[in-house]
């Protein structure tokens, strides 16, 4: 089997994949570093948990370490997009690990944190810069950033940042790029209008494919329970109190739905945290370490998470609420089973979601397993204790805001977060209504 030092990759990376006791590279980090150390561009179809960062970032700092520069000044030298605030986290702290022996600044620049602060670290340029769209525009709209000297250009997730209403945003970064630079162009899936979108980036590219297109992870065990949508909070409660389950997440299509389910599962004694996209970016930060260091077993999500959130040892997936985008299914279910481990992914299917159900089916070509509702489900649904109240979590002070992008863009339409100290006549019940009509997305 090919190891790292055969991919011949700089002693210093090397030392520090040693550190972290990686010996043998995957299958896509095998296909692709040695065409990306060629300097080919390269159209990937992975998904996450197949070792992608780690394709892209270790060809890219061997790049940075056989040509060292200076950093320029308010720009940089490599330019990562993510969709998501969670996911740019991530994949920055991968390039941390990565380049902890070669004198390289990796910084990232997403929404819900003061923009003044970014601003003062990006003045004297860094090497590696790992950025949401909307944010990024922000600065580039307020001249504290420039993109004219990025070598390497990383579009990662592109068919998560369709569906986040990116696109607009991704072609105009286009427009501000060096034509002669290295792209790279990662996508779980690749529909017609996702291949398009890289056409538009990519020049003579290597295509690497590491599994057959929209198929979902074989060591996860798929199972469906039928049930009426009132009767899914207490089979959830019930189940996560009963089985034994290492470290799961429940996927609510809401917010509000989320945070419903955290709390009637503090009203039965199961602690719990939601993370989504009117949480601040200290309160996801905070319940997204507590899941990671093992203090809370269960995290509420909605899907602008999915894919931001890499913490080993997730044991379960529960669908509480069916994706009406068979695609995020997929998503979902590939926050378990990772690093070669298996997992489970358990699905509450109310009448009404039926539909969805066979969509999701037919796309990953796999029956899921039914499994009946407990003995006794409906005597001990009946005994469970009422919800916990409303927390009346104080309003934090938001810090200087965007100054059009960020907010609006770095989610989905149903994550977008409510402007603050604005309310117009007739504004929440219009709100209600509207969330009636697009079916809480």
């Amino acid at each position: 089997m090919t190891n790292f030092t055969q991919l011949g990759l700089a002693e210093p990376i090397l030392r520090a994949l040693a550190a972290k006791g990686y010996d043998n590279p995957t299958p896509i980090q095998l296909k692709a570093i040695p065409s990306l150390l060629e300097g080919r561009d390269l159209c990937g179809i992975a998904q996450t948990g197949t070792g992608k960062t780690a394709a892209f970032a270790l060809p890219s700092l061997h790049h940075f370490a056989n040509d060292p520069k200076p950093r320029p000044l308010q720009g940089c030298r490599m330019l990562v997009l993510s969709p998501t605030r969670e996911l740019a986290s991530q994949i920055a702290a991968s390039f941390r690990d990565y380049a902890r022996f070669l004198r390289l600044s990796v910084e990232t620049v997403f929404g819900g944190v003061p923009i003044g602060r970014q601003i003062g670290k990006l003045k004297g340029g860094v090497d590696i810069l790992v950025a949401t769209p909307g944010r990024l525009l922000d600065l580039i709209d307020q001249r504290a950033l420039t993109l004219k000297h990025v070598e390497i250009f990383v579009l990662d997730e592109a068919d998560q940042m369709m569906d986040l209403g990116f696109i607009h945003a991704i072609k105009r970064i286009d427009t501000l790029l060096p034509k002669q630079r290295q792209s790279l162009f990662f996508s779980a899936t690749m529909p017609k209008a996702i291949a398009e979108l890289g056409d538009r980036f990519l020049t003579d590219p290597v295509k690497v494919s590491v599994a057959p297109q929209s198929t979902t992870a074989e060591r996860v065990r798929q199972y469906v329970t039928f049930v009426n949508a009132k009767e899914k909070q207490a089979l959830l409660t019930l189940t996560l109190m009963r089985e034994p389950i290492e470290r799961a997440l429940i996927f609510t299509r809401t917010k509000h739905g989320a945070d419903r389910v955290v709390r009637h599962l503090a009203g039965a004694g199961v602690a719990a945290a939601a993370i989504h996209g009117n949480k601040s970016q200290p309160q996801r930060t905070a319940a997204l370490q507590a899941f990671r260091n093992g203090e809370i077993k269960f995290l509420v999500a909605t899907d602008i998470a999915a894919r931001g959130i890499d913490v080993p040892g997730v044991s379960h997936v529960f669908n509480f609420e069916m994706p009406n985008v068979p695609e995020q299914y997929v998503h979902r279910i590939g926050r378990t089973a990772r690093a070669g481990a298996e997992g489970v992914s358990v699905s509450f299917v109310d009448g009404e979601e039926k539909a969805w159900l066979r969509q999701i089916e037919r796309l990953t070509r796999v029956k899921l397993e039914p499994v009946a509702l407990p003995e006794n489900f409906v005597a001990d649904a009946a005994k469970l204790p009422k919800p916990a109240a409303r927390s009346a979590e104080p309003q934090q002070r938001r810090g200087p805001q965007p100054r059009r992008h960020e907010e609006r863009r770095d989610a989905p339409a149903g994550e977008r977060p409510k402007r603050p100290f604005r309310r117009r006549r007739g504004a929440v019940g219009a709100h209600k209504g509207a969330v009636k009509k697009v079916g809480g997305r």
